[in-house]
C-alpha cells in the first residue's frame, strides 16, 4: 500500500458547476492531508487547465452548463490518450446510459451524489494509489529505455573507436601521418550532405569510410611502398587489399561495420564497369562506396605518395571533373565540385606533414 504522505502530494481537479459542491469536496480533500487540488465551476476552462498542468485525478461532475462532463472527457480525450488520469464521476444521474456513455468516454468510477465522505475518500485513495503505481511504472520504463540508449551508445563508440583505429593502422602503412583517413572521411560527410543524404547516413559514412583500405595491412612492403610502377603480378596483389579488408571487417550486424565492410570492398569500383573487384557497374556500387571513391581518389591525387609527386588540387579536380559518367558516379563528383571550397579548407586542416 502507497503511503499517505506520497499520495498526499497528488495534483486533483475539481469541476463542478455548483460552488457548495466544490467547497465541501475541498473540505474533504483537506481533511485527508490532499491540499494540492484545482478547482473551477467553469468546464471551459479545463482544456487549458490540463495543458497547464500534470493532474492525478479528475474529480467531474455530469451536468453542467455549457459543457456536460461527458462532453469534456471527449475534449480531453487527445490530452491523455497516451497516458492514465483517473477520472472519478461525480453525479446524481444514476440512469446506465448515462453510465454507459461516461465509462465510453473515458470515466474510471462513479459516486452518486450525495455521497458518503468515507466512500468518496476510499474511492479517491483507490484511484490515486493506481495513478502512483503508474507513474512509477512509467518511470522505471524510461529509466530502463535511458539505461538502453546509454549502452547502446556505449557499444556503437567502441564499434567506432575500433573502425578509426583499424582504419589509421590500415593507413600508417604507406602514409606515416595518418591524416589521409581524416581527409578522406571528412571530405566523404562533405559529398554525402551535399547530395541531401539524411544526418544519420552523413555520420555514417564519416565514421565508416576511415576503414576503406584497411586490407592493406596484408600487403607486403615490397608492393605497397614500392618506388615504380606495379607490375602485373604485383598489382594483382595489390587490388587484393578490397577483399582482405571486408574480411577483417566481417558480415557483422552492426551497421556501421557493415557499411564500413562495403566501403572496403567497393570503393575501387566504377561507374562505367571496368573497376573491381566485381566490376559492377552505376548505382549497383553501394551509395558510401560511390562517395568513398571519389573522395579517397582526390586525396591520394593531391598528396604525396613514394611512388609520385602530390598533383595540385586544379590538376586534381580536373581529373575528377572527366572521370564523372566512367571511374564516378556523376551525382557524387556534382556534389564535391558544389562543395570544393569546404574540401579545401578539410585539406589544409589536416596536413601530412
Amino acid at each position: 500500500m502507497v503511503d499517505q504522505k506520497e499520495l498526499s502530494k497528488s495534483n486533483i481537479l475539481i469541476v463542478d458547476d455548483n460552488p457548495t459542491n466544490i467547497v465541501l469536496l475541498e473540505n474533504v480533500l483537506e481533511r485527508e492531508g490532499y491540499t494540492n487540488y484545482t478547482s473551477t465551476v467553469d468546464p471551459r476552462e479545463v482544456p487549458a487547465l490540463y495543458d497547464a498542468e500534470d493532474f492525478d485525478l479528475l474529480l467531474l461532475d455530469i451536468r453542467m452548463p455549457h459543457i456536460n462532463g461527458i462532453e469534456l472527457m471527449r475534449m480531453l480525450h487527445d490530452r491523455i490518450q497516451d497516458d492514465y488520469i483517473p477520472i472519478l464521476v461525480l453525479t446524481a444521474q444514476t440512469d446506465q446510459k448515462t453510465r454507459q456513455e461516461a465509462l465510453q468516454a473515458g470515466a474510471k468510477d462513479f459516486l452518486t451524489k450525495p455521497f458518503n465522505f468515507w466512500e468518496i475518500i476510499l474511492r479517491i485513495r483507490n484511484m490515486l494509489e493506481t495513478r502512483y503505481y503508474y507513474k512509477r511504472q512509467i518511470l522505471r520504463a524510461e529509466t530502463l529505455e535511458a539505461e538502453v540508449r546509454t549502452r547502446t551508445r556505449e557499444l556503437y563508440e567502441t564499434q567506432l573507436e575500433v573502425v578509426r583505429r583499424l582504419g589509421r593502422a590500415g593507413e600508417f602503412r604507406d602514409n606515416e601521418t595518418g591524416n589521409h583517413v581524416i581527409r578522406m572521411s571528412k571530405v566523404s560527410e562533405i559529398i554525402a550532405r551535399g547530395m541531401g543524404l539524411d544526418e544519420h547516413t552523413c555520420e555514417l559514412i564519416l565514421n565508416a569510410s576511415p576503414m576503406h583500405d584497411v586490407g592493406k595491412i596484408a600487403i607486403p612492403d615490397s608492393v605497397l611502398l614500392k618506388s615504380g610502377p606495379l607490375d602485373p603480378e604485383e598489382w594483382e596483389q595489390m587490388k587484393t587489399h578490397v577483399a582482405v579488408g571486408a574480411e577483417i571487417l566481417g558480415d557483422h550486424p552492426s551497421e556501421i561495420i557493415w557499411t564500413a565492410s562495403q566501403v572496403a570492398l567497393y570503393h575501387h569500383e566504377k561507374w562505367d564497369g571496368s573497376g573491381y573487384p566485381e566490376g559492377l557497374r552505376g548505382e549497383n556500387i553501394p551509395l558510401v562506396a560511390r562517395i568513398a571513391a571519389v573522395s579517397d581518389v582526390f586525396d591520394a591525387l593531391t598528396s604525396e605518395r613514394p611512388y609520385k609527386k602530390p598533383w595540385t588540387m586544379d590538376a586534381a579536380v580536373e581529373y575528377i571533373s572527366s572521370e564523372s559518367g566512367k571511374h564516378f558516379d556523376p551525382q557524387v563528383v556534382d556534389a564535391f565540385i558544389a562543395n570544393l571550397s569546404k574540401i579545401v579548407e578539410v585539406r589544409e586542416a589536416f596536413p601530412d606533414s
